[in-house]
C-alpha cells in the first residue's frame, strides 16, 4: 500500500500531546491523519488533517470514526474496546490489537496476566471495591502498608495511593482495585519495545525515572540509566519476553522496578507511545514517534540507539496555578546550548498537569542532569491572572 502522499487514511483516537507529536511524524512523511478526541480544543487539531470531536469511549462514535480510515491506532488506553473489536472483525487494521489493549485497560487483569506467564511482578490481590479491600485489611488478610492501585481510568500518577494507615482510605473512590505489595527499590526503569506486524522487534535503551514525591509522576527522564550493563540487559530481555506474550504490534511501554538486589519486577505497560520515551525526538537516530508510525504500517523500523545522552524535564502546572498559562522563562532556558522545549499546546494549566516537556542533550550525562535541574528550577508553569498579580 502507498501511504505516502496518497489517499490512504491513518485513523488516530486521542488528540492529546503524543497525538501531536505522532503528527509531526506523519506531516514529515505527508501521511493523511484523521483524529478524534472529546476536546475541541484538543492538541492534535492543529497537526491532522481532519479532526472529529466525540466521546472515545462511546461505541457508536468510535465504530464510525474507525471506518473512515485505512489503519486505527490510538494515543490513550480508554476507548471504547468493543467499537475496536468489531472494526477488526470486520477487517480493519488496528493497532496495538484490541486483543492485545483488553489485558491492558485494567490494571487487575494485567496484574493477573503477569502472574499468569511468569512474568515478575509485584504481588497483588484484586477486590472488586474499596469495601471489599477494608473488610480484608480488617481481617489482616491484607497488611498494612501496601499500594492501592485502582483497576481503570487511572493515569499520571492519579489512581495509585500509598495506604499506610487506614485513614489512608478516606476519599478513595468505591472501585474495583488492587492492593499491591510494597518494593523496597533502588529505581524505577523503563524500556519500549517496537515492533510490526513482520515480527521485526528492537528495543529503545532503559531509561531511569525520576519520580516527583508528591504527584507521583515522572519529573526527569535519563537515558541511559545509570544502571550496570548485566541489570539493563535483563531489563531489555525482560521487556522482549513481556511484548512477545502480550504480541503487540507498535510501540509498548514497559515499566519496571530494579530492587535492592538488582532483580527487574515488571510494574505496568503502556501500548503506546510513553513519556518515558519523549527524550528520544532530540537524542535518538529515531524517535518513539516514528517508530511506533513505521509499525503499524509494517515498514522497516529505524534505529533507536542515542546519538548523545538525554534527559528530559517534564513541564506540569506548578501549584496554586490555575488558569490562562504562562512559561515564566522560557526564553532563558532557549538560550542553553542542548535545551529544546515542547509546548502541548493545551490553553488551561492546573497544578501538576502535564503542560509540556524539555529535553536536555549533552555528550556527557553528568552535565545534561545538572542542566537538566537548571531547567526545573528556572522554568515556571503559571497562570496569567497570577503572574499580573505579582
Amino acid at each position: 500500500m502507498n501511504y505516502f502522499s496518497s489517499d490512504f487514511k491513518l485513523g488516530i483516537l486521542g488528540g492529546g500531546q503524543l497525538g501531536k507529536m505522532l503528527l509531526f511524524d506523519t506531516r514529515k512523511f505527508d501521511i493523511q491523519t484523521y483524529v478524534l478526541d472529546p476536546s475541541e480544543e484538543a492538541p492534535s487539531r492543529i497537526a491532522c488533517n481532519k479532526f472529529f470531536q466525540g466521546d472515545l469511549m462511546d461505541f457508536e462514535t468510535v465504530y464510525n470514526f474507525g471506518k473512515q480510515v485505512d489503519v486505527l491506532t490510538f494515543e490513550i488506553e480508554l476507548v471504547n474496546l468493543e467499537a475496536l473489536i468489531k472494526l477488526e472483525e470486520e477487517g480493519l487494521k488496528v493497532y496495538p490489537s484490541p486483543k492485545t489493549l483488553q489485558l491492558i485497560q485494567n490494571k487487575g487483569i494485567q496484574k493477573d496476566f503477569y502472574s499468569q506467564n511468569n512474568i515478575p511482578t509485584a504481588a497483588h490481590t484484586r477486590f472488586e471495591d474499596l469495601h471489599a479491600l477494608q473488610k480484608a485489611v480488617e481481617l489482616e488478610e491484607i497488611l498494612i502498608p501496601f499500594i492501592w492501585k485502582c483497576t481503570e481510568f487511572g493515569y499520571d500518577g492519579n489512581g495509585v495511593k500509598v495506604i499506610r494507615a487506614t485513614s489512608d482510605f478516606e476519599n478513595l473512590p468505591n472501585v474495583e482495585c488492587i492492593a499491591e505489595d510494597m518494593i523496597p527499590f533502588k529505581n524505577e526503569l523503563a524500556v519500549i519495545v517496537c515492533r510490526n506486524p513482520s515480527g521485526e522487534i528492537k528495543t529503545y535503551p532503559v531509561v531511569e525515572m525520576e519520580f516527583h514525591p508528591e504527584a507521583n509522576q515522572v519529573e526527569y527522564v535519563i537515558c541511559p540509566a545509570r544502571i550496570d550493563d548485566k541489570v539493563a540487559e535483563n531489563a531489555r530481555a525482560i521487556a522482549l519476553n513481556v511484548s512477545e506474550k502480550f504480541n503487540h504490534v507498535g510501540l509498548l511501554a514497559v515499566e519496571m522496578f530494579q530492587t535492592e538486589d538488582d532483580k527487574i519486577l515488571v510494574n505496568e505497560v503502556a501500548p503506546r507511545p510513553h513519556n518515558s520515551g519523549h527524550y528520544s525526538i532530540e537524542a535518538s537516530f529515531t524517535s518513539q514517534f516514528e517508530n511506533h508510525l513505521r509499525a503499524i504500517l509494517d515498514l522497516p523500523l529505524g534505529n533507536t540507539d542515542s546519538k548523545v545522552a538525554g534527559v528530559m524535564v517534564n513541564l506540569v502546572g506548578s501549584e496554586g496555578f490555575s488558569g490562562d498559562v504562562v512559561y515564566q522563562n522560557i526564553e532563558t532556558i532557549l538560550g542553553w546550548n542542548g535545551v529544546t522545549p515542547h509546548i502541548y499546546g493545551k490553553k488551561q494549566t492546573r497544578p501538576f498537569r502535564k503542560m509540556g516537556h524539555v529535553t536536555i542533550v549533552n555528550q556527557d550525562m553528568n552535565e545534561a542532569r545538572r542542566i537538566a535541574e537548571d531547567v526545573k528550577n528556572t522554568i515556571k508553569v503559571i497562570s496569567l491572572i497570577e503572574r499580573l498579580n505579582n
